[in-house]
Order: structure tokens, then sequence, then C-alpha cells
């Protein structure tokens, strides 16, 4: 029962459906059913209704675009039996109603539809004639107005070419002033005016081409000028490369000019400065009083040379074009890229400096070398300088600076490694010039140069060493030429000569008649020369180094003292030290720098008068010729002393005595005498010297003889002495001792040279008195009778004449007094030898 309700139910549900459907737009038929996909395709077949998405998932059907996701799908059916099948008949038959409905509306309206037909065939033959009689008509107006239309279209043409004509005209006219001004950047360009050139440029891309940018021309042309500027820049850029290499080898063209410039100013200050010293009575010349009308003259002379060189002058705008500089930077500026022009001219201009600040290897030889370096450095400067006042900002202060910084460096390192190798004091000296003049000029362009003043104080000092070592030369050779002899006068006027040569004053000798003679030898005067002439030398170097009078004196008095103290000094020394020179000779020499010592004070007033500082002033330094000269004298004294012992001990070879001889032969040995001959002629001649240096010498020769005799006495290859040959040696010390007392020497007390004899008196009173009681009895005591005999000395002696005694007296043992002798000496050798060795324990 419950079933068929259901089944009953659902007729009416599908009338309400089916109603839907029918009054439902057939695009939205889906929302209205949800059905299985085959029942709702055969509704849309049915329905003529589009195919839409089908969601099996969702259970919907529709179109995206026409349902939306809020259309809720009714039910067809219930989940009843056979509902479907009902709902599809219930269809079906509502379908076949419908198309009954459609057949008999067709039919009703066919008769209409035939009679249109007809109607339209009765009107078709009309239709025809119209036709025929519209084309008739429409070629009829053809032909009449064919006339009309040729000439409409020659009018039609005509005003079309005077409106291209006008149009043509017009565009010319816009055209023309660019082609103009175009064929003027061509001229600019052929011309070389590249500046006008970028200023043409400018007002084509500004103002011209913008009127006719629509034209290929004009678009040929725009596409050109990055062309043409790159060309103008290369151009330009090439002419600053020809601009730089040509300067690079006008450098020193340029440099000689200004310096030369700056010499020319230089003397005509010096020049003028002479005059107001003489106006104020202010000289700086060496003992020299210059006339006022010869200064007058010379500074006359000086203006006219001024005068003359004010026509020939030649700036450095004459001697270089700067002409492509000035281009390429105002061009570089117009293309908006100055700083690239900028650093490529300062790049390359540091380049340059480095090949300028490079020394050629050779330079140092000759002084042309010096000047080539100086000049193409100057010149260099120069050209920057210029540069720096002409331009806005090419190059910089700081940027020239640095620049001169960096050369200055290079060129002090260049100057101190070269000048090293200058020997020769007049190439220093040139040098020196060359960089006071190289200062002053370019401290003239405002370039600092105080470094290089502070390298001229090095450079002084080795011009100083180079002045020290050519004067040692010079001494050499006039030691070499000197004879060592005083200087005979034989007149007036060769006196005055020697007297204007050296600072001699002795009245005793001015009293003398002629002839006479100088104490000094030829030597003294020409040392005194040579010493002034290296003043002068040093003096030269002191000039123009913007140093006051202070300075300068100081200067010369310390290099007149290494003078003094070093090569001098070195000079004399090595002079004194040579084997040729005797004794005759190192008399004089010390003789020579006595006159010397005394003359220094003569060249500290030669000093004073060339600089104008007195010798009072606190920092005033003063010359160490009295040590310089005492160290001479002292050493020559020394090479007396060695000398005359030397001639002593070659005396002393000679001897040959005859030890075992059995008598003396009653008077001095040969040798002996032969050389206190000699003592006494040499002790003659040291009459000139100073009294202390002729008694230290006279007491050093009789020492040293003394010591000779006693060590040939004690040599040990002699083995054995007679007493005859004691004898004969006693009566050669009589002879020194005679020699010592008949004072050789004047100056000595009493018997003062005669104790030089002392011991060998006591030693051979001994041997000849044989008081050998007396000698051991007292020895030791202070008021011993042989006091100076050592004990060691007397057995040495001793054991001689004991071994002779045993050798040469066969019979002895007969005799007896040779007996007891011999028993003497052997008790007295004993005796001797346990002195000695008590002496030995003791010690």
């Amino acid at each position: 029962m419950a079933e068929n309700g259901e089944g009953l139910g659902t007729v009416p549900e599908h009338e309400r459906i089916l109603q839907e459907i029918e009054s439902t737009d057939t695009a939205c038929v889906g929302p209205t059913l949800r059905l299985p996909l085959e029942c709702v395709c055969v509704v849309w077949h049915d329905f003529h209704v589009p195919p839409t998405c089908w969601s099996p998932e969702e259970g919907t059907a529709g179109s995206p675009q026409q349902l939306g996701d809020e259309c809720t799908l009714r039910s067809v059916y219930d989940d009843q039996p056979n509902a479907h099948k009902k709902f599809m008949e219930k269809l079906d038959a509502c379908i076949r109603n419908h198309d009954k409905e459609i057949e008999k509306m067709c039919n009703f309206h066919h008769q209409g539809f035939v009679d249109a037909i007809t109607e339209l065939l009765k009107v078709r033959t009309d239709a025809e004639k119209l036709k025929v009689q519209v084309t008739d008509t429409n070629r009829k107006f053809q032909d009449a107005g064919k006339e009309v239309i040729v000439q409409t279209e020659d009018i039609i043409r005509c005003r079309i070419q005077q409106r291209n004509i006008t149009t043509v005209v017009e565009k010319l006219q816009l055209c023309l002033p660019v082609l103009e001004m175009y064929s003027k950047l061509k001229e600019q360009m052929s011309a070389k005016r590249y500046y006008s050139a970028l200023k043409t440029m400018e007002q084509l891309e500004n103002v011209y081409f913008p009127r006719v940018s629509q034209y290929r021309f004009c678009q040929l042309m725009i596409e050109n000028l990055p062309k043409l500027r790159e060309d103008i820049k290369e151009i330009s850029m090439s002419d600053l490369k020809d601009f730089l290499e040509s300067i690079r080898k006008h450098s020193d063209k340029i440099g000689e000019t200004a310096m030369k410039q700056a010499q020319q100013q230089k003397t005509f200050s010096v020049a003028l400065q002479k005059q107001n010293r003489v106006q104020f009575g202010k000289n700086i010349h060496f003992n020299d009083r210059i006339p006022e009308e010869r200064n007058e003259v010379e500074l006359k002379r000086a203006f006219e040379e001024e005068d003359e060189n004010e026509e020939e002058v030649l700036t450095v705008q004459d001697l270089v074009d700067f002409s492509p500089v000035y281009r390429c930077l105002h061009i570089y500026s117009v293309l908006g890229d100055e700083e690239t022009f900028e650093n490529y001219y300062r790049k390359q201009r540091k380049k340059q400096a480095r090949l300028v600040l490079q020394p050629q290897s050779n330079m140092h030889e000759t002084v042309d070398g010096y000047r080539r370096y100086f000049t193409q450095i100057v010149g260099f400067f120069v050209v920057e300088d210029h540069i720096l006042h002409v331009t806005q900002g090419l190059v910089t202060r700081a940027y020239t600076d640095e620049l001169w910084n960096m050369a200055l460096s290079k060129i002090i390192a260049v100057l101190r490694a070269h000048s090293s190798y200058c020997t020769d004091p007049d190439l220093v000296l040139e040098l020196k010039n060359l960089i006071v003049l190289f200062a002053d000029t370019l401290q003239g362009y405002g370039f600092p140069v105080n470094r290089l003043f502070d390298l001229l104080f090095e450079i002084r000092d080795q011009y100083n060493e180079t002045l020290l070592k050519k004067w040692t030369g010079v001494f050499r050779d006039i030691f070499e030429e000197d004879n060592y002899s005083p200087i005979p006068i034989v007149n007036e006027e060769e006196y005055k000569v020697v007297i204007s040569k050296f600072p001699f004053q002795d009245p005793d000798l001015e009293k003398q008649s002629f002839p006479k003679k100088f104490p000094m030898s030829q030597s003294v005067p020409h040392i005194y020369i040579q010493v002034k002439e290296f003043i002068y030398a040093s003096l030269k170097f002191s000039e123009s180094l913007h140093r006051s009078s202070t300075e300068i004196d100081d200067m010369l008095r310390k290099s007149t003292n290494l003078l003094l103290t070093r090569t001098l000094s070195s000079c004399l020394l090595n002079l004194i030290r040579k084997p040729h020179i005797g004794l005759t000779e190192l008399v004089q020499i010390i003789i020579n720098t006595t006159h010397l010592e005394q003359a220094c004070r003569y060249l500290e007033d030669f000093i004073t008068n060339i600089t104008n500082i007195s010798q009072e002033t606190v920092h005033t330094t003063r010359l160490y010729g009295l040590s310089t000269f005492k160290d001479a004298r002292h050493a020559a004294e020394g090479e007396i002393y060695t000398k005359l012992n030397q001639k002593i001990d070659e005396f002393v070879q000679l001897a040959d005595y005859d030890w075992t001889m059995s008598e003396p032969d009653g008077r001095a040995s040969g040798y002996l005498m032969d050389l206190i001959n000699f003592l006494r002629s040499i002790f003659q001649v040291f009459t000139h010297l100073p009294g202390k240096v002729a008694q230290t010498a006279c007491m050093s020769a009789c020492q040293h003889l003394s010591t000779s005799l006693m060590q040939m006495l004690l040599d040990s290859e002699l083995k054995q002495i007679s007493m005859g040959a004691v004898q004969q040696f006693n009566l050669d010390v009589i002879q020194c001792e005679l020699f010592a007392s008949s004072e050789p020497v004047p100056g000595f007390q009493g018997d003062t040279l005669q104790l030089a004899f002392i011991d060998l008196r006591q030693l051979l009173d001994l041997f000849m008195v044989w008081d050998w009681s007396t000698y051991l009895a007292d020895y030791g005591q202070p008021a011993s009778k042989y006091l100076r005999v050592n004990p060691n000395t007397a057995l040495t002696l001793l054991e001689k004449m004991k071994d002779t005694s045993k050798k040469n007296n066969i019979f002895a043992q007969f005799r007896k007094n040779d007996r007891d002798k011999q028993k003497l000496i052997e008790t007295v050798v004993k005796q001797l030898r346990s002195l000695v060795n008590g002496m030995s324990q003791h010690t």
C-alpha cells in the first residue's frame, strides 16, 4: 500500500517538472533537473539544449558561465521504483503533443507562403526592365561625364601638384638651414676648427635637427654626429700626443732658456748688491778694495747687457705652441669628458717626468751631462707651471707640488749617487753652480728648493774631500821638490819676494847684510800659498748658498782645519817616515813646522778679512795648526831619535874586537872614533833645533850607544873574553865618556850626559880593579860603589873570562899566581850564583 501511495504521489510532481521545463529558458534546464547523464542528454536532445558541464562527483550539470555554485538541482524522481520510466514516458507524451501543435501551425500558414511566392514571380519581369533602363541611363551618364571627369582629374592633379610644391617648399625651407649648418660643420672639420665644429654640432642637435627629424637624411646626419665627435676626440688627442712628444724633445731648450734668464737676473742682482756695498763702505772681497768708479762701470755694463738681452728674451710661449692643449681641453670640455682628458694628460706627464728624471749612466763624467739633466727637468716644470696658470683645472697646485716632491726626491738621490763618483773638485764646483742655478730658477717659478740647498751641504763635504785629495798631491809635490835647506837670499828683491809669499818677521835677519838665509826651506812659503789657495777654493763653493757671513766663516775655518790636521799632517808624517829623509832633512822639517805654526795666526786674519767676521766672535772656530805642527814636530823628533840610533847601530856593527887578545892596542877602536866624529857633526846641525830637542837627541844617542856596547859584551854568541879585550873595551868607553863630558849639545847640567855610560863604567871598573870583595860586601847598599852593576851581568861576563882563562893558559896550573886567580874567579862565580839564586828566590 505504501508503494502504491508513493507511485501515485509522483504524477503531480512530474507534471510540475515538465511545466517548469517548458517555461524555463533552454540554457537553464540543467538546474531544474538532477538526472543521470543519459537522461539529461535525452532531454537536451529533445529540447535542443546545448551540452553543459557535468560534475558526477557533485551531481550537478550546467554551464560554468551560466550556472552558479549556489544553484541547487531538484530531483526528477525519488528513490521509488519505476519513477524514472514513468517520467520518461510522460516526457515522450509531452513531446508528441508539441510536435502535433507545430504541424498544425505550419499547415495554417502554408497558403500565405504560396501567395507570396506568386507575387514575387509577377514582379520579376518589371524588375528586369527597370534594371535595363537603369543600366542604359548609367551608360549615358558615363558617356556624358567622361570629358568632365577628365578635366576634373586634371584640376585635381594640378591642385595636388600645387599642394605638393607648397609642402616641398615649406619642407625645403626647414631643411636648407640644416644642410647649410651641416655643410658648415664639414668645412670646419676640414679646416681643423674642431672646437667650432663641436659648437655647430650642438646647434644642429638642439635647434635644427628637431625640425626635420622625420626625414631619413636627418637620421643619417644624427647617426653620423657621434662618429664625428669621436673623430674630433681622436684627432685632438693625436695633436696632444704630438704636443707631448714635442715638449719632451724641447724640454732641454726650454730649461736652458729659463736657466739663462735666471742667471742674467742673478748677475744683475749681484752687480747691484756690489754697488750698494761700495756706497755703504762694505766689501766682502779678499783683502781688495774695489774702487767706486770701477763698480759704476761694472754696474753700467750689467745694465747694458740686461737691455741687450731684453730684446732676445724668449718666454716659454715663444718656444712652445700650447694651442693643441687648449684645443684638446676645450673639445673635451664641450664633450663633457674633461676628467678623462685631465687624467690622460697628468698620466702622460708623469711618465715623461720619470723619463726626464732618469739620468744617463755617464752623467758624472762631464759637466755637460749634469747640465742636460737639469735643463730637461727645468723645461718640464716650466711647462707645467705655464699650464697651471693658463688653464683652469687641467693641473692644480697640489698636483704640481706632488709631482715636484716626487721629482725632488729622485733628483736628490741621483745627485747623491752620481756626485759620489766625482773626484775632480772643479767638476764638483761646476756641479754646485749648476745646482744653485737650477734651484734659483725653479724657486722663481714657486717651487720649494730648500732640500736642494741641504743637499749642497752634503756635496760641500764631498767637495772638501776632493779638495783635500787634490791638495794632498800638491803638498806631496812640494815636499818632493824641496831641497830641505834654508832659503838663500842674494838681494833685497829676492827678500821681498819671499816676504810677499810668507809672513816672516825676524828683526835680526833684517839687520843682516846680503847674502843671507831664511831659516825655513822653500816648501814653507809654497805650503802657505797653497793653504790660502785652498781657502779660496773652499770659499768658491760657499758662495751663492744663501748663507750668512758667520756660517761662511765657520765653513772656511772648519775646512781649513781639515786641511791642516788631516791632509798636511798626513803628508808631513809620510814625509818624515820616508827612508831617504835623513837627519838633516828631519831637522829642517822641524824648523819648517815651527814657522808654519807661527803663520797660522796670519791665516786666521786672512779668513777674517774675507768674511768680515771678527775672531773675537763667540762661535768663531779656531785653526788647529798649533796641534797639527806640534804633532808633526814630535813625529820628526821621534824619527830623528830613531834614525840617530839606527846610524849608531850601523857604526856598532862595524866593530871588530879580538875578544881573546892578551894586551889592548893602546888606543880606542876606529869604528868608535868615527861614530863620535859623526855625532859631533850631527849635533852641530842640531844647534838650529829647539834646545830640548837637541838635548833629548844627544841623551838618547848616548844611552843607545851605552846600551849597544853593553849588549855587545853580553852577547850570547860571545863565549869567551880575555882581560886584554876588556881593557881595550874600556878604552872605547873612556872615549864615549870624554865625548859626553865635552858637551856636544849645550844645556846639560853637570855630568848629566855622562850618566848615560854609568852602568858600563861601574861594570868595567869592577873587572879592571878586580874588587869583588867590595862588590859582594856592599851589594844592595845605597852607598855601594858598584850600585849599577847587576849580579847577572857580572856573572855572565865573569864566566866568559873564566872559560878564556882555562883555554888560553895551558900552563896556568904550573904558575901559582894563575892558579890563585883561577881559584878566585871560581870562588867569585860561586858567590855570584848564590847571590843570583837568592835574588830569584826572593823575587
